[in-house]
């Protein structure tokens, strides 16, 4: 059969695609900070509206391990799909439709919020949509910025892509907290119109306002010109056309023909799964372990869990702004994804027996400032070794083997932090990923991860 993916490449100015760059990065850190709003107040409503009492400490891992499970097993499985339209469809429409999506699921949101203790299930669909558009727009994504920016200045890019993340996470706790208060602060003070005192927290107007922050990105993306790669052989009148089946098995194809790169995938898989359950044991550590030591310092469980949120964005945002200045290793990139790796581990193990809320909130700033780290050095590694037309299709492979393990362990942590300490889960669990990690310094094959790839070799076929 032909090589499955000819093209002619779009043109691209460089200065041009660094503005444009610019503008797409600013609407996505719009929709990101909204993200993060929507996210802090859903998981306050979990813990103090729908499950507000010690006795419920199991109902509410499973709430939040539930609905953590539909976003992960949605983007998974709908990866493969969404990498193969990133390469046959235009990637400025499919960013553009996903985000007039995520509004509407916003609008949805609200609706769910403000009914009469909806079941947990239309939670876990609600976040199953979430994730499955989410995945459709990141195939979009990640493959149009590495269009638009030139190689030299990739490792930036990914390090301002970092930060976007790491500064929503920062900003939003705060911001979640001053929105859930205000229908309490109307009702005090009288002040405020009526229909805002008459709500009983404010954690509607948090999903109100991120799908704004979508509607508003999508209006953005609309006015942009963002370039994508024709492929010859899906023109019109090419012949042995390739199935959108075909395509799907691309990546797979590409990635397993090189050890060095699944190996990373692998590494990341296993990292994966002891870190994907930090979502739902955090908020019960700060409910069940920290909670003698928030009392004596006067605080309450929506602080001590923004002082957590807000730990490590701050930690991400030092991490994502060094990497952008620095602009990361030029040689062996490897090393700045393992050895971060390790220090992460360790971070992660010291947070679950740290014991107050300020020792815990600094292990956790430190895993922060790791994470943008290793995923620039990831990032840019990938970027190098896969060819623009092929990025949809690979990437989203990627992301199906690196991630296939984030269902798994948030299973897992829900039915251990049912059982025994969410501390002691924190620390295992870290362990066991400094351990990994530093073994795989030890692994030939991930040294070769950045070797050339053989231009004579064969091409990818389907």
């Amino acid at each position: 059969m032909p090589p499955a993916s000819p093209v002619s490449p779009a043109p691209l100015d460089p200065n041009g695609g660094w503005r444009t760059f610019l503008w797409l990065w600013s609407s996505q850190a719009l929709s990101v900070l909204g993200s993060g709003l929507s996210g802090f107040a859903f998981n306050i409503y979990l813990t103090q509206t729908r499950f507000p009492l010690e006795s419920q400490k199991p109902e509410l891992a499973a709430a939040l391990s539930l609905t953590a499970l539909g976003w992960a097993l949605a983007a998974i499985v709908g990866a493969p799909l969404a990498g193969a339209l990133a390469d046959r469809l235009d990637r400025r429409r499919m960013m553009l439709t996903c985000d007039l999506l995520n509004a509407v699921l916003s609008a949805g949101a609200v609706a769910l919020v403000l009914s009469s203790s909806p079941p947990i299930w239309l939670f876990m669909l609600f976040t199953a949509a979430l994730g499955l558009v989410g995945t459709f727009h990141g195939s979009a994504f990640d493959t149009s910025y590495s269009t638009l920016v030139s190689r030299e200045r990739l490792p930036r890019a990914n390090g301002m892509m970092q930060t976007l993340w790491s500064l929503s996470g920062l900003l939003s706790p705060a911001l979640a907290a001053l929105l859930i208060g205000l229908p309490a602060l109307a009702r005090s003070g009288g002040v405020g119109p009526s229909w805002l005192s008459g709500l009983q927290n404010g954690v509607p107007l948090a999903f109100a306002i991120d799908g704004l922050s979508f509607a508003v990105a999508a209006l953005v993306v609309w006015r942009l010109r963002i370039p994508s790669p024709v492929r010859a052989d899906l023109a019109k009148g090419a012949a042995n056309k390739p199935s959108l089946w075909a395509d799907m098995r691309v990546g797979w194809t590409f990635i397993l023909a090189r050890r060095p790169l699944l190996h990373l995938l692998l590494t990341f898989a296993s990292v994966n799964l002891l870190t994907s359950g930090v979502g739902v044991l955090h908020p019960l550590l700060v409910k069940f372990t920290l909670a003698p030591d928030l009392a004596a310092r006067g605080l309450t469980v929506e602080t001590g869990l923004a002082t957590l949120w807000t730990a490590m964005s701050a930690g991400g945002l030092a991490g994502g702004l060094l990497i952008s200045a620095w602009g990361g290793l030029k040689r062996r990139r490897v090393l700045g994804v393992l050895v971060p790796m390790v220090l992460a581990g360790a971070a992660q193990a010291l947070s679950g027996v740290a014991g107050t809320v300020v020792f815990t909130a600094a292990a956790i700033a430190l895993f922060g400032i790791m994470t943008p780290i290793m995923n620039a050095h990831s990032q840019s590694i990938w970027q190098t070794q896969v060819p623009s037309e092929l990025q949809g299709r690979v990437f989203s492979v990627r992301r199906l083997i690196a991630q296939f393990t984030v269902p798994v362990g948030t299973a897992i942590v829900g039915l251990l932090a049912a059982r025994f300490a969410p501390g002691s889960v924190l620390l295992w669990a870290g362990l066991a990923m400094a351990a990994v990690s530093a073994m795989q310094l030890l692994n030939p094959a991930m040294r070769r991860v950045e070797d050339p790839l053989k231009p004579a070799g064969p091409a990818v076929r389907v």
